[in-house]
């Protein structure tokens, strides 16, 4: 039986840990090529030895021009194309930061990952990615929410849908289709860092969603795969919601 990534060649940036491993595990099962970026060299290892099947990680920021520049020089060496890019590596404010207390150096920083980071991430793949190629950026339900203390990061993911938008007109021509994943909280090593010492938080996400619970990162990576196969071909330019209902409900 046929897998739905055999022969492709895919791209995650923050590939070492949470939604994005889980995504590249997912993958390589499918007869991916995967390539992974990750900031800690350790865990980075770690993450290829986990998804196995010939992944390839490539020690890098994504908010650095020339860390982005490596991992397609790479690729560009090995394939000299690329099929799939999940743009996926993002960072949050684990403090609540009202509007009177955000700071330049906060901005740039979570804009520098989030904002910065993911359009040079899709930028620089460009040279590589085929027609009909799949681009799915990591957003966020709070893209569409005003979580109170996170203005920031609410207006980072917000981007995120709208360079999707504007990013489905600017590569039409070339068949590439654009989508983002948007998950509600997810049991990563992040989250429940987060959760463990904020005593009562948990409950509240909970209530929160219909579902009751919190996502896993191999449901949101099922999310993913499926905006970057044929079985999404006449999807673009959309935001998949996995967030057990919260925006809907």
């Amino acid at each position: 039986m046929t897998k739905r990534f055999e022969n492709k060649i895919v791209a995650i940036t923050g590939g070492s840990e949470g939604i994005g491993l889980a995504s590249a595990k997912l993958f390589a099962n499918e007869g991916a090529t995967v390539y992974i970026t990750g900031r800690r060299e350790g865990r980075l290892n770690e993450a290829v030895r986990e998804i196995g099947n010939g992944a390839v990680g490539v020690q890098g920021d994504a908010s650095n021009l020339a860390d982005l520049d490596r991992l397609y020089e790479r690729i560009q060496r090995d394939h000299g194309r690329l099929d799939v890019v999940f743009a996926n590596a993002g960072i949050a404010d684990v403090e609540s930061r009202p509007l009177g207390a955000i700071t330049e150096e906060g901005f740039d920083r979570l804009f520098g990952v989030n904002v910065r980071g993911m359009l040079f991430t899709v930028q620089k793949a460009l040279p590589l990615l085929s027609a009909g190629s799949a681009i799915v950026l990591n957003g966020s339900v709070a893209g569409s929410k005003g979580f109170p203390g996170q203005s920031l990061y609410n207006a980072s993911k917000a981007a995120v849908r709208s360079f999707a938008r504007s990013w489905t007109t600017d590569l039409k021509e070339r068949g590439i289709r654009v989508n983002v994943v948007s998950p509600g909280g997810t049991e990563t090593a992040l989250m429940r860092g987060y959760l463990d010492t904020r005593p009562g938080v948990e409950e509240m996400f909970k209530q929160a969603v219909p579902l009751g619970r919190l996502g896993q990162p191999d449901e949101i990576a099922r999310a993913v795969l499926f905006l970057a196969s044929s079985e999404s071909s006449y999807i673009a330019g959309a935001e998949l919601y996995v967030d057990g209902g919260s925006i809907a409900v």
